[in-house]
């Protein structure tokens, strides 16, 4: 942490100087255009009109809907904030590299930028607590169809919804991650406290989207994945649109300074100054622009799937909220080809010194936050109009669809296995990002005609497509049913997946094709090498934690309540698949990656490790073989399955597929490590003869020297 008193003296300067930007106070406009927006939605879809029966109140029919316009409006700007201190604008005035080691110590003055962007967002982040507040109250209220205050049991009721029901527990824990958010806002300036922070502040975006209309629809997790995904495209565009105006009269001054360019933008320039050099507007506006290049994808797609979830039937389009849904959509749409024309020709403009930072900022940021201001209001009076599909289950569900959200699948065939897909929203989204991230540093590595191997290349891909179908295909949809296809989805995740990505080796291509940043800010280059050094770094790739942490986590998770808590909760199941990939991923990148670690362990010790943990699986299996005690009796044995096993004999024959489908990936990690045992032994042997080549054998002779010496002097003390 570090003070800010020392810059205030410059950062007024800096803030006077800012000329004529974009006007922050013009925001106001933004919450005038969302407002308008959702009243005339709630108009026109009927949301706001008065009940037959248990009536809350105009205050509470129009007062949630405002305050919750309040609350994502606040939220947005938090993480938009937050995003741009820990990664886009400078922290310092220090020139040079971002510190990647210790975030203490450094006694470089706070870049006026950010000293801005985070008083943005210690303002925005009380407003988020109180308008949570506000949400938690009138939610009460119109649930229950009370006014707001109600009779003498208001508060006693209140309390219980908060603390007992679902919904209440969900908006009390926004208001309680909203507070801890600002407390630690108005203290915290490492760069490190700050993304830790960002990352808390998204888990408000958790409980949102299994808060929403689709906690409850026919798609359940895909549903709930696809809102979650929506969101957070949303906070990171329109958060950053939010700080770009806000910091528009700094960038736009005629001394904001300068930032690095990538390299392909530097080639590129043709103004005065150093080619990797530009103003500061036109770095951060590029910067910004790649982050809303990736989130307008992500909330277009997101968007259409979770509308696909809610609308049935295209002639439910023609419904009010059907209606909204379209609306929404072309506005999206209008966004995201302002946002490519900003991207492919206003920026390199203001690059190049054909276009002044003033009016870049201002054809950037007016019109796409008018434009989105629109779509928040449409967005909350989505929130309040009931969709065309039925969120409560039918009276008549099977005992499938209650405890697994859907219907039981067909008995397994062969060919079943690899035809019965439920795709997972949010692992087909982290599979296509990992996919492009990759697939772009491997194209700028090759393009600066450096090295890299095509086999890694396929092994990363080949993992990510194991990755999803293991995510979406017949192991999950039937892992929800059976146990023993659960228990080959984890094996999958900790034994399979994880040896074809530390095969292709990401970190070090991506320290290949990423550059260094100059300015004081931290990219993705800088905080990745943070991570590899950092105290936690060492820790969870130390070949001991790495070890234990590998074979404990299957008798934790299978023998303690964690195992129900990832079969009735879609957190907890998230919570697994991230959990045992992580954790094969670690394990593997210890015996068998190339990507950089504090310490690797020798290869001597590597089989041995190997050989330990697959005797521990053995043992676990032959346990599992051998049990009368059904594990989570109250899920596998009630899911009202006709076909296959029973559920004991399904829970025996997975222990049997833990035993016998464990040995296969270890013995290709056994092969792998011994084949890197060799040549590590060919490149020593190979590194000895060269310098034995630039000595003429020195050393080798030394040697027989000192052993004729020796023979000479036993010869001389025989004679005595």
């Amino acid at each position: 942490m570090s003070t800010r008193t020392a810059e205030r003296a410059d950062h007024g300067t800096a803030a006077r100087a800012g000329g004529r930007g974009l006007d922050p106070w013009l925001l106001a406009a933004v919450p005038v255009v969302a407002l308008t927006a959702l009243v005339v939605a709630m108009v026109w879809t009927g949301s706001g009109a008065a009940r037959l029966a248990a009536d809350p109140g105009a205050l509470v029919r129009w007062g949630l809907p405002a305050a919750e316009l309040v609350h994502n409006s606040a939220l947005v700007v938090v993480i938009g904030a937050l995003l741009f201190a820990v990664g886009i604008v400078p922290s310092t005035r220090r020139a040079g590299r971002a510190g990647t080691g210790t975030d203490g110590g450094n006694a470089a003055p706070e870049h006026p930028l950010f000293t801005t962007t985070l008083r943005l967002a210690e303002a925005a982040a009380a407003v988020w607590t109180v308008a949570a507040l506000a949400v938690l109250v009138l939610s009460y209220s119109d649930v229950a169809g009370v006014p707001v205050g109600g009779d003498g049991t208001y508060t006693q009721q209140l309390l219980h919804y908060a603390t007992d029901i679902p919904t209440g527990q969900a908006q009390t824990a926004i208001v309680v991650t909203a507070a801890v958010v600002t407390t630690l806002v108005f203290g915290i300036r490492a760069p490190l406290g700050l993304l830790l922070t960002l990352a808390l502040s998204c888990t408000a975006l958790v409980a949102m989207a299994l808060n929403g209309h689709s906690a409850g629809g026919n798609d359940h997790m895909g549903a709930v994945n696809s809102l979650g995904l929506h969101l957070l495209g949303v906070c990171l565009w329109t958060g950053g649109l939010v700080v770009l105006a806000w910091l528009s009269p700094q960038l736009s001054a005629p001394d904001a300074g300068t930032g690095t360019l990538p390299e392909g933008a530097a080639r590129g320039r043709t103004a005065a100054g150093p080619r990797d050099r530009a103003p500061i507007a036109a770095v951060v506006l590029r910067r910004f622009s790649a982050v809303a290049f990736g989130a307008f994808f992500l909330v277009f797609l997101s968007g259409t799937v979770n509308a696909a979830v809610r609308i049935g039937s295209w002639d439910q389009l023609t419904s009010g909220y059907g209606g909204l849904v379209l609306v929404k959509a072309a506005l999206t749409l209008a966004l995201g080809g302002a946002g490519l024309a900003h991207r492919r020709w206003l920026v390199p403009a203001l690059e190049a010194g054909r276009l002044t930072a003033r009016r870049a900022v201002w054809q950037l940021v007016l019109g796409e936050l008018l434009l989105m201001g629109a779509v928040m209001g449409i967005a909350v009076a989505l929130s309040r109009t009931a969709p065309p599909v039925p969120e409560e289950l039918a009276p008549d569900a099977s005992p499938a669809q209650i405890l697994t959200w859907y219907e039981l699948p067909p008995e397994p065939t062969a060919a079943s296995w690899f035809t019965t897909w439920r795709v997972d929203w949010l692992w087909l989204a982290v599979c296509l990002f990992l996919a492009l991230v990759y697939l772009w540093a491997f194209v700028r590595v090759r393009r600066r005609r450096d090295s890299w191997s095509v086999l890694r290349t396929l092994s990363w891909l080949t993992g990510l497509l194991a990755l999803f179908y293991i995510t979406s295909g017949g192991v999950a949809v039937y892992g929800r049913v059976l146990f023993s296809a659960h228990m080959v989805e984890h094996m999958a995740l900790t034994m399979v997946v994880p040896i074809f990505l530390v095969l292709g080796s990401p970190v070090s291509l991506l320290l290949k094709a990423l550059e260094a940043r100059r300015d004081g800010s931290r990219g993705p280059r800088e905080w990745i090498l943070r991570l590899v050094h950092s105290t936690f770094g060492r820790i969870v790739t130390h070949p001991i934690f790495a070890a234990v942490n590998f074979a404990a986590s299957i008798v934790v998770f299978y023998f303690t309540p964690l195992f129900h808590f990832t079969l009735h909760y879609h957190v907890g199941h998230v919570f697994m698949v991230t959990h045992f990939l992580i954790t094969g991923y670690l394990f593997m990148l210890v015996l068998i990656g190339s990507d950089p670690i504090p310490y690797r362990p020798g290869h001597m010790m590597r089989l041995v490790m190997l050989l330990a943990t697959m005797v521990y699986h053995a043992f676990v299996g032959v346990a599992l073989m051998g049990s009368d005690t059904l594990l989570q009796a109250s899920w596998f044995g009630n899911t009202g399955r006709d076909w296959g096993r029973s559920a004991i004999e399904d829970q025996q024959f997975g222990g049997a597929l833990m035993w016998g489908i464990g040995e296969f990936p270890t013995v290709v990690v056994a092969v792998v490590v011994a084949v890197l045992w060799a040549l590590a032994g060919g490149k020593e042997n190979r590194r000895v003869d060269r310098q034995a080549d630039r000595t003429d054998d020195a050393e080798l002779k030394a040697y027989n020297d000192m052993m004729a010496r020796l023979a000479e002097r036993d010869d001389r003390a025989a004679r005595r």
